[in-house]
C-alpha cells in the first residue's frame, strides 16, 4: 500500500460519491439518507475549493480510498475562523490508517488557510470517529442526544474540537494570511 494525499479535483467526484454513498446507505456517521449524485459531488468540490478551503483525497496508487474537507463552521462572518471537518474512508479500507493520514493533512491545510479552530460533528457518535479525532488531539466539546433518526433508532451527535495555529490566543488575520 502506497498512500498519498493530494487536493481533490472534479475528476475524483465519481470515487468520492461512491465512498460517501456507502456510508449514507449503510452507516450512521452521516444523517443523509439519499446519496448525493456525482454531479452534486462535483459541485461540492468546486464550492469548497473555490472558497480556498481544503478538500483532500487519499490515494493508494491512482485509486481514491478516502477524502476529507473543511468548511466554515457556520455561514455568518464571525465564524470565518472556525471550520468543520468531514472525513470518509472507503468501507473496505477502514482501520488501515487512511483516516488519520487524511485528518493530519486536513489539520495542516485548514491551519494554512487561516482557520483557528476545527470542529468535528460526529453523527451517530461513531466510536471509530471519536477515537480517530481523539488520537489527533481533539477534545470533547459536547454531546447532543437523539439528534437524528436513522437505521431504526435515535442517534446522538458528538462535538469535538481542536485549536489550529495560534488558536484563540490572538486576534485573527484575514483567512489564508495567518
Amino acid at each position: 500500500m502506497t498512500l498519498s494525499v493530494r487536493k481533490a479535483t472534479v475528476d475524483d467526484a465519481r470515487a468520492i460519491a461512491a465512498i460517501y454513498a456507502h456510508h449514507v446507505l449503510h452507516g450512521t456517521a452521516t444523517y443523509e439518507v439519499v446519496p448525493p449524485t456525482e454531479d452534486e459531488t462535483v459541485e461540492k468540490i468546486l464550492t469548497v475549493s473555490g472558497r480556498g478551503w481544503p478538500f483532500l483525497v487519499a490515494c493508494d496508487g491512482d485509486q481514491v480510498v478516502g477524502y476529507a474537507y473543511a468548511t466554515q463552521f457556520r455561514d455568518r462572518p464571525a465564524y470565518a475562523y472556525a471550520c468543520e471537518n468531514s472525513i470518509y474512508v472507503a468501507h473496505d479500507r477502514r482501520g488501515g490508517g487512511i483516516g488519520k493520514l487524511l485528518l493530519k493533512a486536513l489539520l495542516e491545510a485548514a491551519e494554512a488557510h487561516g482557520f483557528r479552530r476545527m470542529v468535528a460533528v460526529i453523527g451517530g457518535a461513531e466510536p471509530a470517529s471519536v477515537a480517530l479525532h481523539g488520537s489527533c488531539g481533539f477534545e470533547h466539546a459536547g454531546r447532543l442526544t437523539g439528534m437524528g433518526w436513522k437505521a431504526g433508532r435515535w442517534l446522538d451527535t458528538v462535538y469535538m474540537q481542536i485549536a489550529l495555529g495560534r488558536g484563540i490566543s490572538t486576534a485573527p488575520i484575514a483567512p489564508g494570511k495567518d
